[in-house]
């Protein structure tokens, strides 16, 4: 191709854009090359160090224009290297003798261009890559050498948000609530142990879901989750229609504790799961069939009796199961007090089990966490980074606000 050819690009006199006969040429060599033009050695490094250097020059010297003076004058430069999105730019910063000069464009402490690439390295994060993932991704990318350390200085600006989120005040009243915890590891003093992440997921007046805290404890427990429960109501949680619960052991006394009013609606899915944990093969999706008529039926009374019409089939080869929901069957059952549309949404955790699913969706390939704060970290920057996923209006809400205010009456409207 001709330098002339080459010259009127896009029908534009390139020599007037780029000046620099070698920067010209060497953006039209990547460009027809196909070469990624922010990578390492790029066109747009090369243009952006330029322009730079140009405007800094430029504010030296009016700043000599403006503040006149016998004495003062330039008195050469000072060189630094800064991170840009175009890779590592060499900056020199003209210096004056009386040293008044403060660069605007890049000032003297500066070590970056611009903010963006603290956003590209916590979208990064966010998406569960390590930190030296990070350094080899900006390198191959951007072409720029960044080392662990800064990536966990920008990381770690982010602690002020998960402050001000953890203790953000809530909503007074909050229909239903999910309460779930999953577990992570995490290395302390020497060991790495496991570490129970308590997730609260509502759904407020309005029907809006929202992620209420992350809380990281030692184990889960019924008293642990004391604990969350009281720190809920301390940010301005007043009432609580229904929670949604797995079946761990002394959940509703607790509940009872702090929220008295509420209803306890215990996992179904979670209760089908630990009826067939030892049913044998070959009887496994018959009994799940049967187990299927009790929480399908249009009421509790017709719930009752397909228990017992299961018991008849299954006391004498699984007595166990059947044992097991009469003792649960107000926690199970609660859900029948309502239609179809609030039915849909309680009788299972599966919504804050989604919200794990999302977490660990990131985190699954990381072994170990060096701290519970680099923990919590990750866990807010993944959910942050798919808000979308968890934080949306729920499915057929008029309806289900209509069917609460039929049972509750005043309880519920005050909050509306």
């Amino acid at each position: 191709m001709s330098k002339k050819k080459d010259n009127k690009i896009l029908g534009h006199n390139l020599e007037e854009i780029i000046p620099d006969e070698k920067i010209r040429e060497k953006f039209i060599k990547q460009l027809y090359k196909k070469e990624n033009l922010y990578s390492e050695g790029s066109i747009f490094r090369d243009l952006l160090q330029g322009f730079v250097n140009t405007a800094l020059d430029g504010e030296a010297e009016a700043h000599l224009q403006e503040n006149k003076s016998k004495t003062n004058r330039r008195n050469g430069k000072s060189q630094k290297k800064v991170r840009s999105q175009a890779g590592e730019l060499s900056i020199e910063t003209p210096r004056d003798r009386d040293g008044s000069f403060e660069p605007v464009l890049v000032n003297k402490w500066q070590r970056e261009l611009t903010t963006g690439l603290d956003e590209v390295i916590l979208s990064f994060y966010a998406q569960g890559q390590s930190v030296e993932d990070i350094r080899k991704q900006l390198k191959v990318i951007y072409g720029l050498e960044v080392s662990a350390g800064t990536i966990s200085t920008i990381t770690d600006k982010v602690w002020v948000d998960i402050q001000a989120w953890q203790e953000r005040t809530l909503s007074r009243c909050y229909p239903i609530v999910y309460l779930d915890a999953t577990h992570y590891r995490v290395r302390e003093d020497g060991q790495i142990i496991s570490k129970a992440i308590y997730t609260v997921y509502g759904i407020n007046q309005h029907g809006d879901r929202d992620i209420l805290g992350l809380y990281l404890k030692q184990s889960e427990g019924s008293r642990q989750w004391g604990f969350v429960l009281e720190d809920l109501q301390r940010r301005g949680v007043e009432d609580v229609i229904i929670f949604c619960v797995d079946g761990l052991k002394g959940f509703k006394e607790v509940i009872d504790e702090v929220y008295p009013k509420a209803s306890v609606q215990r996992c179904i899915v979670h209760m089908v799961r630990t009826s067939v944990r030892f049913v044998h093969y070959k009887d496994y999706k018959v009994v799940c069939k049967d187990l299927r008529t009790i929480y399908t039926s249009a009421d509790e009374h017709q719930a009752l009796l397909a228990l017992e019409n299961f018991g008849e089939k299954w006391n004498k080869k699984y007595p166990e199961i059947a044992k097991k929901w009469n003792a649960n069957w107000e926690e199970l059952m609660m859900f029948m007090n309502f239609k179809k549309d609030i039915r849909r949404m309680i009788y299972t955790t599966n919504p804050v089990e989604a919200v794990h699913r999302v977490m660990r969706k990131t985190t699954k390939a990381k072994g170990a966490w060096n701290s519970d704060n680099a923990l919590i970290k990750q866990l807010y920057l993944t959910l942050m980074h798919n808000e979308k996923s968890w934080k949306r209006k729920a499915f057929s809400w008029v309806a289900v606000q209509r069917d609460l205010l039929d049972v509750y009456g005043d309880r519920y409207e005050q909050y509306l």
